[in-house]
């Protein structure tokens, strides 16, 4: 694995002083700071610095690479998209004396909001499975999340590329999807970025996306819960025990406290499939936040209405209010500390740093805490990792990862620590010039080892047109 992050960095506890927010609050729910994107940066040219580093921190001959998918709900091209990244990275690796990517290479994108970079990862894995010979497969997400300035979504911003080598014979964990879960539910609204009108006779996309806060967090609890008990009834596994089991769990993260929240929710739906024990354990929450255990898992065995939430008057109503009554009680128990914040603390503290960065958001987060993990010594070979994915709209998939022997090498190359230097943080003056996607006074970056945006087209002719297209050059 390997990550890319733009340099221009926005550090929350100075936001919150420019824009009169609790830094307190700020701080546990949301991070520590965010990245953004420079004015010679793209989703493509972060696709390409992430999948360059891939290529090279792990050796990688980039003539068995023949499959190389692309993930992202930013993409600036509508027809192009991973091509783009080829043409990207053949580049640099003809300029360093290496041979480009294979000529045979598929090179898919893959859209469904977050979730378009694990369903890229599934296309790969049965890529390989299938039709992939002795060639590697190459997976990456990029994005960028921007947010209306003033809104709630504002501190959950994020740029970033996170690349992902997969092999025949892994060196960090083995995946195999037949033992994982997915789940898949329209639900419209949560969030969604709609072609909002045309633009000298072109259609163009909204990067600022329209969302519902609240809305958005049920659909992402019920849908990870769905795909959680996709994987239970596919393993024949007992939910609460097998959650309890696995070693460290990745969910999509949008914000620092809203896997906490997914987790605990799907927990507690655990414990009501569970055994006496399981059951008594949730009754005993129930008692704490004064509720009787027979009102909650009526609550719970009944079907989820969001779409009944989602109209102007209902949008903020909660779709499991008495689950998130006792999930407050439950947040204050030893067994949460142990099943759920302790599982999901490897690479936390990193991805404080990261922001949002929608596809890129929960192998960013795999990344650090596997990079974390060998840092510490800690032990994960032949134990299971259990990545959930989320994508508004909205699906999920729960994927669970074996670690093998040996995976400490390869986890020392993925270079979160690198990733996130240098780090230049702005001034209001300058995060606003960003925003508006003008050069930051104050603020010199001369790349070096990654590519850039050199030029926008701008011709309309009849014999020739260019308008709009991303030119791209590798700065060495």
């Amino acid at each position: 694995m390997a990550l890319y992050l733009p340099a221009y960095r926005v550090d929350l506890r100075a936001w919150c002083d420019w824009t009169g927010n609790d830094w307190r609050k700020i701080g546990q729910v949301v991070g520590s700071g965010f990245r953004l994107l420079g004015p010679n940066q793209s989703v493509y040219t972060m696709a390409a610095n992430a999948v360059l580093r891939l290529i090279r921190n792990y050796d990688v001959d980039p003539r068995r690479i023949r499959y190389l998918a692309l993930g992202t709900e930013s993409s600036t091209d509508n027809s192009a998209g991973a091509i783009i990244v080829k043409g990207m990275v053949d580049e640099a690796l003809r300029a360093l004396g290496m041979a480009p990517i294979a000529r045979h290479c598929e090179v898919p994108e893959f859209k469904h909001a977050c979730l378009g970079g694990i369903y890229a990862l599934k296309g790969a894995v049965r890529f390989l499975a299938t039709d992939g010979g002795d060639g590697v497969a190459v997976v990456v997400c990029a994005d960028k999340a921007l947010y209306e300035l003033g809104s709630s979504g504002e501190p959950t911003q994020g740029a970033g590329a996170v690349a992902m080598l997969l092999e025949p014979e892994p060196r960090i964990a083995r995946i195999d999807l037949g033992k994982a879960g997915t789940a898949s539910e329209y639900r419209g609204i949560d969030f969604r970025k709609p072609l909002t009108g045309r633009l000298n006779g072109h259609a163009h996309s909204l990067d600022i996306p329209v969302y519902n806060g609240r809305y958005s967090t049920n659909c992402y609890v019920d849908e990870v819960r769905h795909a959680l008990d996709d994987l239970y009834e596919r393993r024949q596994v007992p939910a609460p025990a097998y959650l309890r089991s696995v070693e460290a769990i990745f969910m999509h993260r949008p914000y620092a406290r809203m896997p906490e929240t997914g987790l605990g929710v799907a927990y507690l739906f655990a414990l009501a499939r569970g055994d006496a024990a399981d059951q008594e354990e949730l009754a005993t929450y129930c008692r704490g936040a004064g509720l009787l255990p027979a009102d909650l898992l009526a609550e719970m065995r009944g079907p989820a209405e969001l779409g009944l939430l989602a109209v102007c008057d209902r949008i903020q109503d909660e779709v499991f209010p008495l689950t998130m009554s006792v999930l407050k009680v439950f947040r204050q128990s030893e067994s949460f500390a142990r099943h759920v914040h302790a599982k999901m603390e490897l690479g936390a503290n990193w991805m404080r740093e990261v922001g949002n960065l929608y596809t890129g958001a929960l192998p960013a987060w795999l990344a650090a805490g596997l990079a974390d993990a060998a840092q510490r010594g800690t032990t994960l070979a032949g134990h299971e990792l259990l990545a959930i994915g989320y994508g508004s709209g909205n699906a999920a998939d729960a994927i669970p990862l074996e670690v093998v022997p040996g995976w400490e090498a390869a986890a020392r190359r993925i270079g979160v620590t690198e990733a996130l230097c240098p780090a230049l943080d702005l001034t209001k003056e300058q995060y606003l010039a960003l925003r508006e996607g003008q050069e930051p006074e104050g603020l010199a970056i001369h790349p070096a080892a990654e590519f850039v945006v050199e030029r926008i087209g701008a011709a309309t002719s009849q014999a020739f047109q260019d308008a709009g297209v991303e030119y791209y050059r590798y700065v060495n």
